[in-house]
């Protein structure tokens, strides 16, 4: 496994796309909190917080970790070595498992660099050192978090096709729909859906990370991620079984 875990780290790293890739994200983060005047801009804000990286992030992370994710499969199909790598003494879940670590650790690599801006709000604050550094950790926490549970998901839209690009638009769709699609359903109060709009709403990445992101660890949150982060996993696994029950 940990050969497949270093083979994809490496093939991100060996073009200029995945080093590209990274800096954009970290170029429009700080563009956002530090120069762009919004309600985003740590500057403008007020408070010597790290609150506004944490609603930006996960915005960016609905294109970042599609574009990590959308070759792992989808390029092993296109070039026919697939076929090689479900011969080899691996299994599918063995497969899924170190392409799913292969992409949390960009994920995460992506994540470090932003410890400059916890560094630096805790320079200017007033007095130096003002900062929740426990609601920041904690909230990292529930960024990693969200960044696996993309990863599943990206993992699923590019084990379905043999296309960057379909693998690409499809992993965003479900990673939106998956962020804030229930939370929609839940303002929208369709109906049918008014009995039960807050299990709705509950069902959404967005209410769960919302808590987490407050630096407050709830094991209801912990629990719901892993289990979105196995739904996912468990149908990419099948996705790679089908093939088998083709032949």
């Amino acid at each position: 496994m940990y050969a497949l875990y270093k083979k994809e780290l490496g093939s991100f790293f060996s073009s200029l796309i995945g080093y590209l890739t990274i800096f954009v994200f970290l170029l429009l983060n700080g563009l956002m909190l530090w120069v762009i005047p919004s309600d985003f801009n740590i500057l403008d804000y007020g408070f010597a917080d790290m609150s506004p990286f944490f609603l930006v992030s996960p915005m960016l992370f609905l294109f970042l970790i599609p574009a990590i994710t959308m070759r792992m499969f989808a390029e092993e199909k296109r070039s026919g070595t697939m076929e090689l790598l479900l011969t080899k003494p691996l299994s599918e879940t063995t497969i899924v498992t170190a392409k799913f670590l292969a992409g949390l650790t960009l994920a995460f690599l992506a994540i470090l660099p932003t410890i400059v801006y916890y560094i630096t709000v805790y320079r200017i604050a007033q007095p130096v050192g003002n900062v929740d550094s426990g609601g920041v950790f904690g909230s990292y926490i529930g960024l990693l978090m969200l960044a696996a549970v993309f990863v599943a998901i990206g993992l699923f839209s590019s084990a379905i096709t043999k296309n960057q690009i379909v693998s690409f638009i499809v992993a965003i769709v479900l990673c939106f729909f998956c962020y804030f699609g229930f939370e929609l359903l839940y303002q929208m109060q369709l109906g049918v859906l008014k009995p039960i709009s807050l299990t709705v709403k509950s069902l959404g990445i967005y209410h769960h990370y919302e808590s987490v992101s407050r630096g407050v660890i709830d094991t209801r949150d912990v629990l719901y991620f892993l289990s979105v982060i196995f739904l996912f996993l468990t149908f990419t696994y099948l996705v790679l079984q089908s093939r088998k029950w083709k032949k």
